[in-house]
């Protein structure tokens, strides 16, 4: 009795397994024969008995995602990225999924760790994960990385309207989800902005310039457009026409606070003196901008005015604790004053966050260099 007891609940265990194996071979064998709706059926009968097998969780995944199906599709690589948080391609994937679905700032989150944890080497997937990656970053006004990411794309000859307009709305500081309409004024300067962008990230400078002189003298009161052609231009290597149009758009916006950044990072080791008045401006306009007080601090330094720079370096230090050229140069202003020990405190930070950045081979500058 005990035996045929044994028996019947050997069976019992046993047939879920073979249920699942049955159910996962029929999944894959339907998936391969392209009979979509039959496989993505299976997968989840299958997975419903082993909810831990990663490749069911992917191949039902991108089933789903290739029949648009994106919100059901970013539920499974959920599942899967719960199993797998090291796997970039789970990642990404369920980063996509996400962008289609509206849900942005979880699908930047996932296409950053798909970056960082590593994907497929297939160029035309890296494309559009950068392509999307950068998409996000502009809607969410991380303009900087977004300028970045799209016009590495340019450099390896990507170019597309789309990869224009993303641009010209990142170098114009549009945080909008669609570009205006093609055709319209705004939609040609977006465009056209854009198209110039990418023609300095593929190092056709006079191009590019051709583009930005017709839109600056067609659309010369545009919002940005000044601003987003001085971008370009400092990238050219041409600082002070890019300073004139950094001054055109303050000229359109007095309230501009980045365009004086600009002008005094430009004029910083060039005509400090000169850049001055446009860091004090933006310090007294918002005390509270942490890189005003240091570029302030740096103009105020490199003119022989240390007295004047220490109390503006030591204002920058909340916003940019880890910056290892905040405490170079504070170090060289406490010196100047005769703060001796102030002076070597700071020159040991100097040195400690200046060999962490090097060993993390990371460190964003957050201002001129020298």
């Amino acid at each position: 009795m005990i035996a045929v007891f044994a028996e019947n609940a050997l069976q019992a265990q046993s047939k879920p397994s073979q249920n699942f194996a049955t159910l996962s071979a029929k999944a894959n064998a339907a998936r391969d024969a392209d009979r979509l709706d039959e496989a993505a059926t299976l997968y989840k009968q299958a997975l419903a008995l082993h909810p831990t097998w990663a490749e069911g969780w992917w191949s039902l995944g991108t089933i789903q995602y290739d029949t648009n199906n994106y919100a059901a599709a970013a539920t499974s690589f959920e599942k899967l990225t719960a199993l797998q948080p090291k796997n970039g391609m789970a990642h990404a994937m369920l980063g996509l999924c996400q962008f289609e679905i509206g849900l942005d700032s979880s699908a930047l989150q996932h296409l950053e760790a798909a970056t960082n944890l590593g994907i497929s080497p297939d160029p035309e997937l890296r494309r559009v994960l950068l392509y999307h990656e950068a998409v996000l970053l502009q809607r969410s006004g991380k303009f900087e990385r977004a300028q970045s990411l799209l016009q590495q794309l340019c450099l390896e000859g990507t170019m597309s309207p789309e990869i224009d307009s993303t641009l010209g709305m990142t170098l114009l500081r549009m945080t909008a989800k669609a570009p205006p309409v093609a055709g319209t004024p705004d939609g040609s300067v977006v465009s056209g902005i854009g198209h110039a962008g990418c023609l300095v990230g593929q190092k056709k400078y006079e191009d590019a310039k051709t583009i930005l002189n017709a839109l600056n003298t067609q659309y010369p009161q545009f919002p940005n457009i000044h601003y987003a052609s001085g971008l370009l231009l400092l990238d050219t290597g041409e600082t002070q026409a890019a300073v004139t149009q950094f001054r055109q758009e303050i000229n359109n916006d007095p309230k501009h606070v980045l365009a004086r950044l600009k002008i005094a990072a430009a004029e910083y080791k060039v005509d400090s003196q000169a850049g001055i008045p446009y860091a004090e401006e933006v310090v007294k306009t918002d005390p509270q901008i942490g890189l005003g007080h240091y570029l302030l601090g740096l103009l105020l330094l490199d003119t022989g005015d240390y007295q004047r720079a220490i109390p503006e370096l030591e204002a920058s230090r909340a916003s940019f604790p880890n910056e290892a050229k905040l405490y170079f140069a504070l170090g060289s202003a406490y010196a100047l004053a005769g703060r001796t020990q102030d002076a070597a405190r700071a020159r040991a930070t100097f040195q400690r966050l200046n060999q962490d950045q090097q060993k993390a081979k990371s460190g964003e500058q957050i201002g001129p260099g020298k």
